[in-house]
């Protein structure tokens, strides 16, 4: 395939990606039962997928895991409690614009644990994302909203960290551990903390829809990095970003605070730039 059809493939996966807040937001069964419906059907989706690729569902892979594969899929599954925590307890809009500072977040990570210099333009770039947080977590100061953005910057660090060790231990089969394993993880806790099977059928479509869409953005988008540079997949990605208050919007009548614009204008300003100014600096 092409790498027109690459780029097409990581916009599909940002789109898909930009419903969770609906899904999330849309079922009235709790955060444990979200995420065992989630975790469930995508697992089962991603490992067929695996399977169909060949590789990292051979039981071989499993073995080879270690201690950095499980360390990776926690990361990733106590994450993914944050995410749909904070989707209940914040405006979507909030959680995306938080989330948008992962990135800035692992290259602070990779240079306390992996001595990684970070560049300049990272540096600079992250700064302005802080304060583009900080604006917009300002604006919750008091209210409800607080706890959600709180759990969204934890989710965010959490993402980070697992993008770091996903970096530094290359040779680990960590497609299988942030997917399938980190599903099983989500199944049994969601399986041990709730009543998952005590859902009401329109929920329970609602949450085979969560999954779907979860388990699509995930193939597609591995399918569409192999294609493009990272940098390209990067800056197609963060079309995630201004989507996600526009599906509150349309859907959820969630209208975004003053400082939640005035904060997430300067991140995806931010984005826009950096990613740019990366993606400019290769050659074709």
């Amino acid at each position: 395939m092409t790498p027109a059809t690459g780029r097409l493939l990581v916009i599909t996966s940002a789109v898909a990606w930009s419903t969770a807040g609906i899904f999330t937001k849309g079922v009235g069964a709790d955060v444990w039962a979200v995420l065992f419906w989630r975790g469930l059907i995508a697992g089962v989706l991603m490992m067929a997928y695996l399977s169909w690729r060949g590789g990292d569902s051979h039981p071989r892979a499993w073995r080879r895991l270690g201690w950095p594969g499980w360390a990776a899929a926690t990361a990733g599954s106590t994450a993914t409690v944050c995410f749909i925590a904070a989707f209940k307890n914040t405006d979507v809009a909030n959680v995306a614009i938080i989330y948008a500072t992962a990135p800035f977040a692992a290259a602070a990570i990779a240079w306390f644990w992996m001595r990684e210099r970070p560049a300049v333009a990272t540096l600079v770039a992250a700064a302005l994302c802080l304060v583009g947080v900080l604006i917009m977590v300002s604006g919750s100061a008091g209210s409800a909203n607080l706890t959600g953005d709180m759990l969204a910057l934890a989710m965010t660090v959490l993402m980070a960290l697992m993008m770091v060790i996903i970096r530094r231990y290359p040779d680990r089969p960590m497609t299988l551990a942030i997917g399938p394993l980190s599903c099983v993880q989500l199944v049994a806790l969601g399986w041990g903390m709730s009543a998952p099977f005590d859902v009401s059928l329109p929920d329970f479509w609602l949450l085979t829809g969560f999954g779907l869409s979860h388990a699509t953005a995930t193939i597609l988008l591995a399918e569409g990095v192999r294609r493009i540079t990272a940098s390209e997949a990067g800056l197609l990605g963060s079309l995630e970003m201004p989507l996600v208050p526009l599906w509150g919007w349309l859907f959820l009548a969630e209208i975004p605070r003053m400082m939640t614009f005035v904060g997430g204008a300067v991140v995806l300003a931010t984005l826009v730039w950096y990613l740019g100014r990366d993606l400019q600096s290769r050659p074709s």
